[in-house]
């Protein structure tokens, strides 16, 4: 098992429940540039520090919000090629569903895997619906968008003979021709996120892997079930891996059960206001699928993407969900060292095995210290452990 360390970058100071959007109206007026000076060099010093640990490294992009500063991944990934030594580098993801220009995109990726001696895990993603928006987009189309953005990212980081020309629906070049070519041949694994069964039958269909976030256990074992299908329907060769597998959860340790509780619940915060989103921008025509449309309408919150249930089914409202329901839905691991490896091991046995497993450690107001001091006690008593009870669970075993 892999274990990622993971942080969106928040701008701290922008965080209430009274900001009516955390989300695309929130002005920039309230957000100092001195301040932004300090979060981006305290998160690349956390970033560093969890490659010294042993962590691998994830980061991802958000646009017009406080809830991420990387603006741009990419920035933030060619710093941390440099800088870094052993980490593999996790982008989760690219939206390339939104994006002008899926070259500029390979060109980049390249790039970074070049300056990093191949350690970079390359994550193209459809993108949250608040931010079409702000991109201009169709949600209507975007998936088609996104999946024509993919094939021709693969294709210009895999041809090495010269220029190809290439004509779509959406994107159109006369010569395609990346230099320079990834460090990783044929080329950077990539991994896909998604909420939904039929987008995870597409992507086990690929071989990619497949990223779920924050779902459960009885969700995350119908994208891994959909998935597995999908990998046995598209031919590819070998037995199913754990390592097809990832999942992210919320995650805080302490010396003591009351501190790592605190210190998650400082996190879970990220997960209760992230709804707050300006009513027009929430649910854009066209963007989720008829699945996760039926879903949504019958939340407990019209305005939530998704209601998450126990393993008993009970239902959870995210935005008054206390830290017991986040544990016992399977989205947080909170307290003691020992805890938190008692709860990661129910939930990897609950869905027959996890390959790489993607910790959110530091979210909304979580500081510097609360956030290093836990990455240290799970790196020191709680890492250890579970690499070396998944080293014996290769295969994927359905649950």
């Amino acid at each position: 098992m892999r274990v990622y360390h993971f942080s969106e970058e928040p701008y701290p100071d922008a965080w209430g429940a009274e900001r009516p959007s955390l989300r695309i109206t929130l002005p920039n007026e309230i957000c100092d540039p001195k301040v932004t000076h300090r979060l981006y060099n305290r998160y690349i010093d956390e970033w560093m520090l969890a490659d010294e640990l042993g962590f691998d490294i994830m980061l991802n992009e958000h646009h017009s919000t406080a809830t991420s500063l990387t603006a741009s991944a990419n920035i933030i990934l060619s710093i941390l090629a440099r800088v870094t030594e052993r980490a593999r580098l996790l982008v989760l993801g690219v939206p390339v569903g939104n994006r002008p220009d899926p070259i500029r995109v390979a060109e980049e990726m390249a790039m970074i895997d070049c300056i990093s001696q191949g350690r970079l895990e390359f994550g193209m993603i459809k993108g949250v619906p608040y931010e079409i928006e702000p991109a201009n987009s169709n949600g209507v189309s975007l998936m088609r968008r996104f999946w024509e953005a993919h094939d021709l990212i693969i294709k210009a980081m895999t041809t090495h003979d010269g220029p190809f020309n290439f004509e779509g629906e959406f994107f159109h070049y006369r010569n395609v021709n990346v230099w320079p070519r990834p460090y990783q041949q044929p080329r950077p694994r990539v991994w896909i996120s998604t909420a939904t069964p039929a987008n995870a039958r597409e992507i086990g269909q690929k071989g990619h892997v497949l990223a779920s976030f924050m779902g459960g256990i009885a969700e995350t074992v119908k994208l891994h079930k959909a998935y597995a299908e999908g990998y046995r329907a598209g031919g590819n060769a070998g037995p199913l891996s754990v390592d097809n597998f990832a999942y992210l959860a919320m995650c805080g340790v302490g010396s003591t059960e009351a501190e790592g509780r605190r210190r998650c619940d400082v996190i879970a915060d990220y997960l209760r206001t992230n709804a707050q989103v300006a009513d027009p921008f929430n649910k854009p025509p066209g963007y989720f699928s008829v699945e996760a449309a039926v879903r949504s309408a019958r939340s407990l919150n019209p305005r939530a993407f998704r209601t998450l249930y126990t393993p008993s089914g009970r239902a959870v409202e995210l935005s008054t969900a206390s830290l017991d329901d986040f544990i016992e839905c399977g989205i947080a691991f909170a307290g003691t060292p020992d805890q938190v490896y008692q709860q990661i091991c129910a939930f990897v046995d609950g869905i027959g095995g996890l390959g790489n497993l993607l910790l959110m450690g530091q979210g909304g107001k979580l500081d510097a210290a609360d956030t290093t001091d836990s990455m240290k006690l799970f790196a020191r008593e709680v890492m250890p452990r579970l690499k070396e009870r998944e080293a014996r669970r290769p295969a994927f075993e359905a649950a």
